[in-house]
């Protein structure tokens, strides 16, 4: 008589015998972190910025953010969770297509209308704005009903515009908002300098973005808001509000050695900036994210970003990444 019942399951093959580690480079060990760790949007800039991928998909890729009114959305910017459109995010997505050269044409247009629609009466960005109630944000980022216009977000969305060549109505108002906002920055967040920098980098009157980049320069050797020597980290104190080890260094301020803050430091303070970036990568292959952390998700989708910050600011300077 025949046998019933179900075949039997074939039998699984053992694993393969993993293969020993030789030395990678930082660029092959950033590569794993990002392919095991980041979101499909840092993936997609990794390819395009280090292995001669296509902007396409990375633009595919951002599209998933983007709203029906222009703006830009869902935990983009991982410190603001929640689908609702944010000045934040919509500056994150604005980075994106300049670093794709797709920040142009239609696209800028319909961010434009989006930007307009959010200005303060002085046509300056806000960093929040309120949205409906009960999604996720970074306690450092409140969402208020009427916030106030800031050069933290404005800076560097009218800098970007203006290395596109974007111009809309919008622009003329952001842009006297932001010359005021800068010269009269006085003893300042050192996030606000670097969003000034954004601005001055590409401003249209170059005279006056030399010069007031020589104040801001002057400024930030004064109130010490910059580590000029790694080895002390004391000698500068870590601004109040902000998370232990959140100082600020020459290559957070000249990312690209074309910057006007370049200026601001000597060959040797910033040959040591780059040393401690270039240390900074840790033994997964990414960079610390090192602001204060509220929540998992956040801090690891953010250090996809600072990973590809710290290899394009590397890569910037000539330094070797292998």
């Amino acid at each position: 008589m025949a046998e019933t019942g179900a075949s039997p399951l074939p039998a699984i093959p053992p694993p393969a015998s993993p293969r020993t580690p030789g030395p990678r480079s930082p660029l092959a060990r950033a590569e794993h972190f990002v392919w095991l760790t980041a979101r499909v949007l840092e993936q997609r800039l990794f390819a395009y910025h280090f292995r001669g991928g296509d902007p396409g998909p990375v633009e595919t890729a951002l599209e998933a953010y983007r709203n029906e009114d222009g703006g830009y959305g869902h935990a983009l910017e991982p410190d603001l969770r929640g689908p609702v459109s944010q000045p934040l995010h919509t500056a994150h997505a604005l980075r994106v297509l300049d670093a794709v050269g797709r920040c142009g044409g239609q696209r800028a247009e319909r961010v434009c209308r989006y930007l307009t629609a959010v200005s303060t009466p002085d046509g300056a960005l806000p960093v929040t704005r309120a949205g409906r109630d009960g999604y996720p944000a970074a306690p450092f980022l409140p969402v208020v009903a009427d916030p106030p216009g800031e050069l933290l977000v404005t800076g560097p969305v009218v800098g970007l515009l203006h290395r596109n060549e974007v111009w809309h109505a919008w622009l003329f108002r952001a842009t006297d908002f932001c010359w005021q906002a800068v010269e009269s920055l006085g003893p300042s967040h050192p996030y606000e300098v670097e969003a000034a920098v954004a601005f001055l980098d590409t401003a249209p009157d170059r005279p006056r973005a030399q010069a007031a980049a020589d104040r801001l320069g002057r400024l930030v050797r004064e109130r010490r808001l910059a580590v000029l020597d790694p080895d002390d980290l004391d000698a500068c104190p870590v601004p109040p509000g902000h998370a232990p080890g959140e100082h600020r260094f020459p290559h957070d301020y000249a990312r690209d050695p074309r910057s006007l803050a370049r200026a601001w430091f000597t060959d040797d303070e910033m040959a040591r900036s780059l040393d401690f970036l270039a240390a900074g990568q840790e033994d997964d292959g990414g960079w610390p994210v090192r602001r204060r952390r509220w929540a998992p998700v956040p801090a690891l989708e953010a250090r996809g970003r600072v990973t590809l910050e710290a290899l394009r600011t590397l890569r910037a300077y000539g330094r070797p990444l292998g």
